[in-house]
């Protein structure tokens, strides 16, 4: 088994899995306006973003929309290491092609400004009976309260923004094209990650979109709900910059009070934002999407020692490149021979139970957890669908505590015996197999590993 999994790789990686999306479209309503993000806001973002990563790791094309308008939460998620397209909104075109859609469209009615009745925004356009048209095609899992829609510019101009996408991923992507593909595939998934307080917004979109533009990936849109995000004892509501800024001094805190007064370096600056973005991911994304989350903002909520946190994910990967940096040293001193191929070595020598371990509930099965994070299996009935994006995060946990007390136990660089030297490289080879293991599932994460902590 040793010798199969960290012998020489075999051929070239294989192909998506039968079944999945060749492309897939991730929207977040929450980035559609330029208000200030705040934690539940930044659940769906920091979701669809890990998502974007666990797809194009099995081959599909994914897209991030909408494009960030505000500079602020453009600030903000670049902090947070999130790799999300800015600027470029719909062009005039769609936007005309979308309103001459709406113009013809027998769900559509004028707004008439009454004596009586509540002065309407300025930039409605119309209003839409969804109802009425939920009732006509018999659709499910919408919600009863669904009623008229004024429909505004802004809509419309997410609407657009999302049609180009669409658009752009069947061009890009020539495997995504109608009749290329099998029947049951379809063109190019859309699925809205938003938050619970926005689903009902979600819908109202959903419903509008299916309406002037009833394709087949208008009637595929699914829809990753999250749970909704607590936070205990804030003095006043929280936004997502204010919530970095205090993880940030927190970490800062915390490691001071580990490793002591820091050097106030660049290198340690980058250190401790890298700690912070690795405490608010797994923070954010090793619940379930559906299940609530709890922040607390206590200063003592965060500490280099937690089992459970990124923070002690990131130490044991930093931990890895501290041995392999020590061994190349030792080599460049004549203290170890370098590690010879891999088929001159002996794995037989791989005796601990804690090496067993790393293979058989690791190294063996992380293909198939990746895999399994990114499948998105159409919704029994209804659109929401669920997702197990918080696999990988309870992955690299349960790696990092194994892994741990592994280390702890045993002296991979041991005195230089010649007769030592096969079980040093077999360790050596298998640690380098779970180096690697760390560093591709924190690239999901977009979380660089650390050379030192």
């Amino acid at each position: 088994a040793f010798q199969r999994l960290l012998g020489p790789p075999p051929g070239p990686a294989p192909g998506p899995p039968p079944g999945t999306e060749a492309a897939v479209v991730l929207h977040c309503l929450a980035l559609s306006r330029p208000a200030a993000l705040v934690p539940h806001h930044l659940r769906p973002v920091l979701l669809a973003d890990h998502l974007a990563q666990l797809l194009q790791a099995q081959g599909v094309s994914a897209r991030l929309v909408p494009a960030i308008t505000s500079e602020g939460n453009q600030e903000v998620l670049r902090q947070l290491r999130v790799d999300w397209p800015s600027g470029g909104a719909a062009g005039p075109d769609a936007l005309s092609a979308l309103k001459q859609v709406l113009s013809q469209c027998p769900y559509a009615a004028a707004c008439e400004q009454g004596s009586g009745t509540a002065s309407l925004p300025e930039d409605v356009i119309c209003k839409v009976h969804l109802k009425s048209f939920v009732e006509q095609q018999g659709l499910a899992g919408y919600d009863p309260n669904l009623d008229v829609l004024l429909v505004t510019e802004g809509k419309l101009r997410s609407l657009a923004e999302l049609q180009q996408a669409v658009l752009q991923c069947m061009v890009s992507d020539p495997i995504a094209l109608p009749g290329t593909r099998s029947p049951d595939a379809s063109c190019c998934s859309v699925v809205h990650v938003v938050s619970c307080e926005e689903e009902f917004q979600q819908q109202q979109m959903d419903l509008l979109w299916r309406i002037l533009d009833p394709g087949a990936h208008t009637a595929l849109q699914k829809h990753l709900v999250c749970g909704p995000v607590k936070v205990t004892n804030p003095s006043s509501p929280i936004r997502a910059d204010q919530y970095f800024q205090l993880r940030k001094r927190q970490m800062y805190e915390a490691s001071v009070m580990k490793y002591g007064e820091l050097a106030q370096d660049e290198a340690w600056t980058e250190v401790i934002n890298i700690l912070t973005v690795a405490a608010i991911r797994f923070e954010m994304l090793s619940t379930a999407p559906r299940s609530q989350i709890t922040l607390d903002l206590e200063d003592s909520s965060i500490s280099t020692k937690g089992t459970k946190s990124g923070a002690f994910v990131m130490y044991n990967c930093a931990r890895l490149a501290t041995l392999f940096d020590t061994y190349l040293r030792a080599v460049e001193r004549g203290t170890y021979p370098p590690l010879p191929p891999v088929s001159k070595l002996n794995f037989s020598c791989l005796r601990e139970e804690g090496e067993w371990l790393l293979l058989f509930n690791y190294l063996l099965p992380f293909p198939e957890v990746l895999q399994q994070a990114a499948q998105l299996p159409p919704p029994s009935k209804g659109l929401r669908i669920t997702a197990n994006t918080e696999a990988v995060c309870k992955f690299l946990i349960q790696l990092s505590m194994d892994f741990s007390s592994y280390y702890n136990r045993v002296h991979v660089l041991g005195e230089p015996f010649p007769h030592l030297f096969d079980q040093m490289f077999a360790r050596l080879q298998l640690l380098g197999a779970v180096r690697d293991m760390f560093h591709t599932a924190l690239a999901t994460l977009h979380l660089p590993p650390l050379s030192q902590i």
